[in-house]
């Protein structure tokens, strides 16, 4: 083994200094004329491979996906996985350092940090195929970077001017809008806020704007995307944003800007929400939402993005029925909450109702029982199918009081049965959206203050990600759905659900109040459970197998399939992508079952 071998290079780095003079026991070098075969599409790989010198191409059938230069390696996850998916093939005289698989494995089994390396590697390259489909099929708006639209010009003002100053300078600039600089404070007063402070509040026109300026301004850099201001325009219920740089204010971004292009938006969507007068206005909006996700969708936005865009604006939707058909005694000693994939935050396609409420104390009967039906029979019109399992505000057992449910929390605690099983996850996930939101969060806490320390109780619990088969087999075949015609994969039940309940029992156990997997995911790699470079390939393939989850149901939406993943249909670095995410779901149930210990089971 020459010794010019540069062991600072990646992965390298992360080896000890007897591990290095492993490595370099075991090392040998190849040379390659131009056309040679390295390692065969299909073929198991019997050595990681680091260019010396060269270059080597990496062959999709007769397209090159990636050139390989000094330093580069390859095939990582053909060593791990068991079969090359491309093959790799010198495109010059090449030198190459081979390092025999079993030395491989066995410094990854060894060193974590080395492991995680190969770790990072998939990740990386989920992330940068998610990249590259956003460039190519995002529509021109949710593309575009909030620097190439049309602005309504910034025009600051001092916050001593008076009301009718003010209002002769924003007519006399053409503008509805101005940024106050107030002692210190900036803030932004409108067209409308003069209006009614002058008529319905009375005041003088002598008055200082800004004593009527708000100074809850939300902000955008001009490198943002637009889709980065459709879901701040949509989260914080505002028509308009203040586009800045660093100290300079450019101006305003405004739901007109928008308009031209998505009929319907989300920030025009949250006006009618808000501006209903009854439970028949909400109707329509409640419509909209679900159509805004294809829209969303075939405009190229990314997943979580619709899945905050259109969490948001069912929540709101909530909220305001529950404002229109609760009494005043529920609105007042009640919250009402979501659950599920909406409690998580990762609702796209509308699916059942899972809501609850909670209250302080009892309430007079008559007006509960009014409220329970009224509410989920409006959001069964709207669109939203009753639960089967009867997780629902119309359901008794899901609208009582904080004492009631505490009392079933201790219940479930000693049962280890499926339903107690099923109700933890339920409660677990869920949100508050309208209502005294403490109550929620006391209830919570009380649940995983129940449920602390007991370990058994808690494996029982996360054995449910035993209930489906991961789709990919040790040779990275994809391991079919039984029964149905064709190549179909169900990556909701073989590859979402793993990922989201393998790590909503890890951080039920750790007490961790957040909600959304992603968040989940990053959260229990702090606590040390795995490392950030799993962490991120882990986020990044639940994000993938949610894209073509939802990608599957709107096709079923349209007649155009059952909900169920082809690879068949796909292309072959889809397909590529797609067997790496299930490995690392794969490798996540492992961690699961070791951390629960789950053999003993």
């Amino acid at each position: 083994m020459p010794k010019v071998f540069d062991r600072h290079a990646p992965p390298f780095d992360r080896l000890t200094e007897p591990e290095i003079e492993e490595v370099r026991a075991a090392l040998d070098i190849g040379y390659f004329r131009a056309g040679d075969v390295l390692l065969h599409r299909g073929a198991p790989a019997e050595a990681l491979y680091v260019v010396i010198k060269g270059a080597v191409e990496e062959r999709d059938a007769s397209e090159v996906i990636d050139l390989l230069g000094p330093k580069r390696l390859f095939d990582s996850r053909a060593l791990v996985q068991g079969a090359c998916a491309h093959d790799f093939v010198a495109a010059e005289e090449t030198l190459a350092y081979i390092l025999p698989r079993d030395k491989a494995l066995d410094l990854m089994r060894r060193n974590p940090a080395f492991a995680a390396h190969f770790y990072r590697e998939t990740s990386d390259k989920l992330e940068a195929f998610a990249s590259r489909s956003e460039k190519r099929e995002v529509g021109a708006l949710m593309r575009a970077h909030i620097s190439e639209l049309s602005l309504t010009p910034a025009v600051e003002i001092d916050g001593d001017l008076t009301l009718a100053d003010a209002g002769r300078l924003m007519n006399e600039r053409h503008v509805d809008a101005v940024i106050v600089h107030d002692h210190g404070q900036t803030g932004i007063a409108t067209g409308m806020s003069l209006a009614k402070a002058v008529v319905l509040d009375r005041k003088p026109l002598e008055t200082r704007i800004g004593d009527v300026a708000r100074y809850d301004l939300v902000t955008v850099s001009p490198q943002d995307f637009v889709a980065t201001a459709l879901v701040a325009m949509t989260r914080h219920a505002k028509r308009r944003l203040v586009v800045r740089e660093g100290e300079t204010f450019l101006g305003f971004l405004e739901d007109l800007h928008l308009l031209g292009f998505i009929a319907g938006s989300s920030p025009v969507v949250t006006g009618r929400i808000e501006r209903a007068g009854s439970v028949a206005d909400l109707a329509p909006t409640a419509k909209e939402i679900a159509a805004q996700v294809e829209r969303l969708h075939r405009q190229g936005l990314k997943v979580q993005a619709i899945a905050e865009v259109t969490s948001d604006l069912n929540r709101r939707l909530m909220r305001r029925l529950f404002e229109l058909t609760a009494p005043d005694s529920i609105r007042r000693h009640g919250c009402l909450i979501v659950m599920g994939s909406e409690g998580r935050g990762e609702q796209t396609v509308r699916t059942d109702q899972d809501n609850g409420l909670l209250l302080a104390e009892p309430v007079d009967a008559a007006d509960l029982a009014t409220f329970r039906r009224r509410f989920s029979e409006a959001l069964a019109s709207f669109g939203f199918p009753p639960c089967p399992g009867g997780v629902m505000v119309s359901n008794p057992e899901w609208s009582r009081t904080v004492e009631d449910y505490e009392s079933d929390f201790r219940r479930w605690a000693v049962v280890p049965e499926e339903r107690s099983f099923l109700n933890v996850a339920i409660f677990y996930d869920a949100q508050a959206v309208a209502g005294n939101a403490r109550l929620l969060d006391h209830a919570k806490q009380a649940m995983i203050d129940t449920l602390k320390g007991e370990k058994v109780w808690l494996g029982h619990f996360a054995r449910a990600i035993e209930q489906f088969t991961v789709p990919v087999g040790f040779f990275r075949s994809f391991i079919t759905a039984e029964g149905r015609k064709g190549d179909a994969l169900d990556v909701k039940k073989g590859g979402i659900f793993p990922i989201l309940h393998g790590i909503r029992a890890i951080a039920l156990e750790l007490g961790l109040t957040e909600t959304s997997t992603s968040r989940r995911i990053e959260l229990v790699a702090a606590w040390g459970v795995f490392g950030a470079d799993f962490a991120k390939e882990l986020n990044q393939a639940f994000l993938f197998l949610s894209e073509l989850k939802l990608d599957a149901q709107l096709k079923a939406q349209r007649g155009l399939g059952d909900g169920l993943v082809r690879p068949n249909e796909m292309s072959a670095i889809e397909r590529d992508l797609l067997r790496d995410a299930l490995y690392a779901v794969k490798q996540f149930r492992e961690i699961v079952r070791r951390h629960f210990n789950l053999s003993v089971f």
